[in-house]
């Protein structure tokens, strides 16, 4: 591989994993980048979670150097997610997803009108509701995240963000803080299943890592600096554009400009 392609991988790293800290979904960045550098689907789904996984050792504790996160909140909400996302791993060896991106795109999009209409949830939290006691509700819900999680990866932090700022009560940093604990316990289960399979890259997950690393670091920062209501333009922007992406809008666009 060209020297200028590792600085593209990464550069997308870095964009990814500022998007994954701040919203989520970078990565429909990044697995279309590592199917262009001619990894099949799966082993790129498997690729991606390396960097996933060391993108989030550095959100977790950079969120943790700032006082922002007590780990042991995520944990009970993080069982059942990891529980779930050995399922969706499972599932995701050998799986047709293109039914899966079409719903998830109209789910997106559901999110994205919520999210305008009910901001105040979003930026405040809700006062007296904040709650990570494990609950049946809370159970199932993250249970459920955790198999699209192991499945693909790519918008669950858009689903972690809505279980917690909707269903536990979390305001959007202290959201965005518990998110990435939660991918970070249940990546390395999902991750394993891909290498049992053969179905890892494991240098240019690596280098992608690098970037996705310093990414989040930059998302951490900026997200406590920054405040809540620039996090909710960042997560609307994600998720609009996301949804757009998953519609096959761009690609549309592209035959269109042809």
């Amino acid at each position: 591989m060209e020297w200028y392609l590792y600085v593209a991988v990464i550069g997308v790293g870095v964009v990814a994993g500022f998007v994954n800290t701040l919203a989520g979904s970078g990565s429909l960045l990044t697995l279309p980048l590592l199917m262009f550098l001619g990894l099949p689907p799966n082993v790129a789904n498997g690729t991606n979670r390396i960097a996933i996984l060391l993108q989030n050792v550095v959100g977790v504790g950079s969120f943790r150097q700032q006082k922002i996160i007590d780990l042991k909140e995520g944990l009970w909400l993080a069982i059942p997610a990891i529980i779930g996302s050995l399922v969706g791993a499972g599932i995701a060896i050998n799986f047709n997803e293109e039914i899966m991106e079409k719903t998830i795109a109209g789910l997106l999009l559901f999110m994205f009108f919520i999210i305008i209409f009910k901001p105040e949830k979003w930026i405040k939290g809700q006062e007296g509701r904040y709650s990570t006691k494990p609950t049946l509700v809370n159970s199932i819900i993250f249970f459920l995240i955790g198999i699209y999680g192991g499945f693909i990866q790519a918008g669950v932090g858009f689903f972690l963000l809505a279980g917690l700022v909707m269903g536990v009560g979390a305001d959007l940093i202290k959201a965005n803080a518990l998110k990435l604990f939660i991918i970070l316990l249940y990546t390395p289960f999902a991750l394993a299943i891909f290498m049992i399979y053969g179905q890892v890259d494991y240098k240019l997950g690596l280098i992608l890592a690098v970037g996705n690393m310093m990414g989040s670091f930059i998302g951490t920062r900026v997200a406590v600096s920054w405040g809540p209501r620039f996090v909710r333009i960042i997560l609307l922007a994600a998720l609009f554009f996301s949804s757009l992406k998953l519609l096959g809008f761009f690609t549309l666009l592209a035959s269109w400009i042809k």
